[in-house]
Protein backbone atom coordinates (compact mmCIF):
# COMPACT_ATOMS: atom_id res chain seq x y z
CA UNK A 1 0.00 0.00 0.00
CA UNK A 2 1.29 3.62 -0.76
CA UNK A 3 1.64 6.24 1.58
CA UNK A 4 -1.37 7.53 -0.12
CA UNK A 5 -3.05 4.84 0.32
CA UNK A 6 -2.72 4.54 3.41
CA UNK A 7 -3.00 8.37 4.38
CA UNK A 8 -6.72 7.86 2.56
CA UNK A 9 -7.82 5.32 4.36
CA UNK A 10 -6.84 6.37 7.69
CA UNK A 11 -9.17 9.38 6.30
CA UNK A 12 -12.00 7.52 5.96
CA UNK A 13 -11.54 5.54 9.10
CA UNK A 14 -11.73 8.69 10.82
CA UNK A 15 -14.69 10.23 8.91
CA UNK A 16 -16.77 7.20 8.78
CA UNK A 17 -16.78 7.82 13.33
CA UNK A 18 -15.79 11.07 14.10
CA UNK A 19 -18.44 13.96 14.29
CA UNK A 20 -19.48 16.04 12.00
CA UNK A 21 -17.61 18.99 12.95
CA UNK A 22 -16.84 21.76 9.95
CA UNK A 23 -15.14 24.04 12.19
CA UNK A 24 -12.48 21.63 13.34
CA UNK A 25 -9.14 21.20 11.67
CA UNK A 26 -8.69 17.66 12.39
CA UNK A 27 -11.91 17.25 10.33
CA UNK A 28 -11.02 19.58 7.78
CA UNK A 29 -7.48 17.68 7.24
CA UNK A 30 -9.61 14.43 6.82
CA UNK A 31 -11.69 15.49 4.21
CA UNK A 32 -8.46 17.29 2.42
CA UNK A 33 -6.73 14.17 2.42
CA UNK A 34 -9.68 11.32 0.86
CA UNK A 35 -7.89 10.51 -2.33
CA UNK A 36 -10.58 10.25 -5.05
CA UNK A 37 -8.88 8.03 -7.16
CA UNK A 38 -8.84 5.73 -4.48
CA UNK A 39 -12.73 5.28 -3.34
CA UNK A 40 -14.59 2.89 -3.29
CA UNK A 41 -18.57 3.10 -3.94
CA UNK A 42 -19.47 1.95 -0.26
CA UNK A 43 -16.71 4.98 0.48
CA UNK A 44 -18.28 6.85 -1.86
CA UNK A 45 -21.83 6.64 -0.07
CA UNK A 46 -20.06 7.93 2.84
CA UNK A 47 -18.43 11.01 1.03
CA UNK A 48 -22.02 11.88 -0.42
CA UNK A 49 -23.84 11.83 2.73
CA UNK A 50 -21.21 14.36 4.32
CA UNK A 51 -21.69 16.52 1.09
CA UNK A 52 -25.58 16.77 1.92
CA UNK A 53 -25.09 17.60 5.94
CA UNK A 54 -21.90 20.37 4.89
CA UNK A 55 -23.07 23.96 5.76
CA UNK A 56 -19.86 24.65 4.38
CA UNK A 57 -19.53 25.69 0.76
CA UNK A 58 -16.07 25.68 0.22
CA UNK A 59 -16.19 21.80 1.75
CA UNK A 60 -18.79 21.46 -0.48
CA UNK A 61 -17.21 22.48 -3.29
CA UNK A 62 -14.15 20.44 -2.65
CA UNK A 63 -16.16 17.22 -2.54
CA UNK A 64 -17.76 18.25 -5.55
CA UNK A 65 -14.38 18.71 -7.20
CA UNK A 66 -13.38 14.89 -6.29
CA UNK A 67 -16.24 13.16 -7.27
CA UNK A 68 -16.48 14.33 -10.36
CA UNK A 69 -13.26 12.53 -11.36
CA UNK A 70 -14.62 9.34 -10.00
CA UNK A 71 -15.98 8.23 -13.05
CA UNK A 72 -15.53 4.42 -12.48
CA UNK A 73 -18.40 4.62 -9.61
CA UNK A 74 -21.95 5.73 -10.70
CA UNK A 75 -22.86 8.94 -9.11
CA UNK A 76 -26.01 10.17 -11.43
CA UNK A 77 -28.20 10.26 -8.74
CA UNK A 78 -25.45 12.32 -6.45
CA UNK A 79 -24.94 14.98 -9.40
CA UNK A 80 -28.89 15.22 -9.84
CA UNK A 81 -29.07 16.22 -6.12
CA UNK A 82 -26.23 18.08 -5.80
CA UNK A 83 -27.31 20.75 -8.47
CA UNK A 84 -30.65 20.89 -6.79
CA UNK A 85 -29.42 21.39 -3.78
CA UNK A 86 -26.58 24.17 -4.49
CA UNK A 87 -27.07 27.81 -5.28
CA UNK A 88 -24.21 29.00 -6.98
CA UNK A 89 -23.80 28.73 -10.26
CA UNK A 90 -20.64 27.48 -10.05
CA UNK A 91 -21.19 25.00 -7.46
CA UNK A 92 -24.04 23.76 -9.73
CA UNK A 93 -22.08 23.76 -13.51
CA UNK A 94 -19.42 21.59 -10.95
CA UNK A 95 -22.67 19.21 -10.51
CA UNK A 96 -23.02 19.55 -13.92
CA UNK A 97 -19.13 18.17 -14.81
CA UNK A 98 -20.31 15.06 -12.81
CA UNK A 99 -23.62 14.46 -14.15
CA UNK A 100 -22.46 14.80 -18.19
CA UNK A 101 -20.73 11.49 -17.65
CA UNK A 102 -23.65 9.50 -16.39
CA UNK A 103 -27.07 11.37 -18.36
CA UNK A 104 -28.31 11.73 -21.92
CA UNK A 105 -27.96 14.60 -23.79
CA UNK A 106 -31.53 15.18 -24.00
CA UNK A 107 -31.41 15.22 -19.36
CA UNK A 108 -28.22 17.57 -19.98
CA UNK A 109 -30.32 19.66 -22.18
CA UNK A 110 -33.05 19.72 -19.33
CA UNK A 111 -30.59 21.00 -16.83
CA UNK A 112 -28.94 23.56 -18.66
CA UNK A 113 -32.64 25.42 -19.95
CA UNK A 114 -33.07 25.61 -15.77
CA UNK A 115 -29.50 26.38 -15.81
CA UNK A 116 -30.18 28.85 -18.03
CA UNK A 117 -32.97 30.55 -16.46
CA UNK A 118 -31.47 31.47 -13.61
CA UNK A 119 -28.21 33.25 -14.86
CA UNK A 120 -30.49 35.30 -16.90
CA UNK A 121 -31.91 36.66 -13.86
CA UNK A 122 -29.03 37.56 -12.18
CA UNK A 123 -28.00 40.28 -13.72
CA UNK A 124 -31.29 42.14 -11.30
CA UNK A 125 -30.51 40.39 -8.03
CA UNK A 126 -26.24 40.18 -8.42
CA UNK A 127 -25.24 43.22 -11.13
CA UNK A 128 -21.42 42.63 -10.72
CA UNK A 129 -21.29 39.26 -10.37
CA UNK A 130 -17.82 38.55 -11.76
CA UNK A 131 -16.84 35.61 -9.07
CA UNK A 132 -19.76 33.12 -10.72
CA UNK A 133 -19.22 34.45 -14.38
CA UNK A 134 -15.21 33.90 -14.41
CA UNK A 135 -15.70 30.26 -13.27
CA UNK A 136 -18.43 29.95 -15.75
CA UNK A 137 -16.41 31.35 -18.83
CA UNK A 138 -13.04 29.99 -17.47
CA UNK A 139 -10.70 26.84 -19.42
CA UNK A 140 -12.53 24.33 -16.59
CA UNK A 141 -15.86 25.82 -16.96
CA UNK A 142 -18.65 25.74 -19.97
CA UNK A 143 -15.48 25.57 -22.58
CA UNK A 144 -14.04 22.28 -21.46
CA UNK A 145 -17.63 20.86 -21.19
CA UNK A 146 -18.13 22.05 -24.63
CA UNK A 147 -14.73 20.32 -25.16
CA UNK A 148 -15.95 16.99 -24.05
CA UNK A 149 -19.41 16.74 -25.15
CA UNK A 150 -19.94 19.47 -27.61
CA UNK A 151 -23.82 19.94 -27.07
CA UNK A 152 -25.44 22.91 -27.93
CA UNK A 153 -27.04 23.74 -24.77
CA UNK A 154 -23.29 24.75 -23.45
CA UNK A 155 -22.69 26.65 -26.17
CA UNK A 156 -25.82 28.59 -25.53
CA UNK A 157 -25.43 29.26 -21.68
CA UNK A 158 -21.51 30.26 -22.46
CA UNK A 159 -22.72 32.95 -25.13
CA UNK A 160 -25.07 33.92 -22.36
CA UNK A 161 -22.54 34.10 -19.64
CA UNK A 162 -20.16 36.15 -22.39
CA UNK A 163 -22.92 38.87 -22.93
CA UNK A 164 -24.18 39.00 -19.06
CA UNK A 165 -20.12 39.36 -18.00
CA UNK A 166 -19.36 41.83 -21.26
CA UNK A 167 -22.29 44.12 -19.95
CA UNK A 168 -20.94 44.57 -16.62
CA UNK A 169 -18.21 47.58 -15.66
CA UNK A 170 -14.62 47.23 -16.63
CA UNK A 171 -13.90 47.24 -13.06
CA UNK A 172 -15.44 43.62 -12.75
CA UNK A 173 -13.55 42.20 -15.33
CA UNK A 174 -10.11 40.19 -16.19
CA UNK A 175 -8.92 39.84 -12.43
CA UNK A 176 -8.69 35.88 -11.97
CA UNK A 177 -9.58 32.72 -13.77
CA UNK A 178 -9.33 28.77 -13.69
CA UNK A 179 -7.25 26.87 -15.51
CA UNK A 180 -7.87 23.26 -17.28
CA UNK A 181 -7.44 21.72 -13.79
CA UNK A 182 -9.86 24.05 -12.38
CA UNK A 183 -7.08 25.66 -10.28
CA UNK A 184 -7.85 29.68 -9.95
CA UNK A 185 -5.24 31.68 -11.34
CA UNK A 186 -4.87 35.03 -10.57
CA UNK A 187 -4.48 37.57 -13.57
CA UNK A 188 -4.24 40.89 -10.70
CA UNK A 189 -3.29 41.52 -7.37
CA UNK A 190 -5.83 41.32 -4.97
CA UNK A 191 -5.10 44.94 -3.79
CA UNK A 192 -5.09 46.20 -8.01
CA UNK A 193 -8.41 44.35 -7.71
CA UNK A 194 -9.47 46.14 -4.40
CA UNK A 195 -8.36 49.62 -6.25
CA UNK A 196 -10.54 49.31 -9.20
CA UNK A 197 -13.58 48.11 -7.45
CA UNK A 198 -13.38 51.22 -4.99
CA UNK A 199 -12.36 53.81 -7.48
CA UNK A 200 -16.36 51.99 -9.17
CA UNK A 201 -17.99 52.39 -6.18
CA UNK A 202 -16.55 55.98 -5.32
CA UNK A 203 -17.18 57.15 -8.81
CA UNK A 204 -20.83 55.90 -8.61
CA UNK A 205 -22.29 56.37 -5.31
CA UNK A 206 -19.84 59.18 -4.29
CA UNK A 207 -17.65 57.33 -1.66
Amino acid sequence: MSMNQQIHKESMEYLTTAPLRENDAKFISALDNVAYEFLTADEAVLIEQLYFKLKDLALRNKILYGLIRCKDLELKDFFQKAYKKERYLDMRLLAVHGLAHYASEEEIDKVMDHFLKILIKRPETTPYNYQEYEFLRSAFGLPLLIKKFGYSCFEKVLQQVEKQYQDMPEAFKGHFTYDEDGKPVLLRLPSETKKMMDRFFASKYGR
